[in-house]
């Protein structure tokens, strides 16, 4: 499963994509826990998670054909 990171996260994992090998399928809770676990550089950081372009809740199952984004929050004017 390819996953992109955008803004700080890329920053902290130094890379824009990072794989992570699945059996297929996983809730974005499970994702979330997984990248927790393999990065601790990115333990307590907050993101959303986005499936094929749109923002999706923790109970929603990914697979790995979609296009998965880690978007932290942005800040601006």
């Amino acid at each position: 499963m390819k996953v992109m990171l955008f803004a700080g996260l890329k920053e902290k994992v130094g890379n824009q994509v990072i794989e992570l090998e699945t059996d297929g399928s996983m809730k974005v809770s499970d994702l979330k826990a997984r990248i927790y676990a393999d990065y601790p550089s990115l333990e307590g950081e907050v993101f959303q998670v986005a499936s094929n372009e749109s923002f999706v809740k923790d109970d929603h199952t990914l697979t790995s054909g979609d296009a998965i984004a880690l978007i932290p929050p942005v800040s601006g004017g």
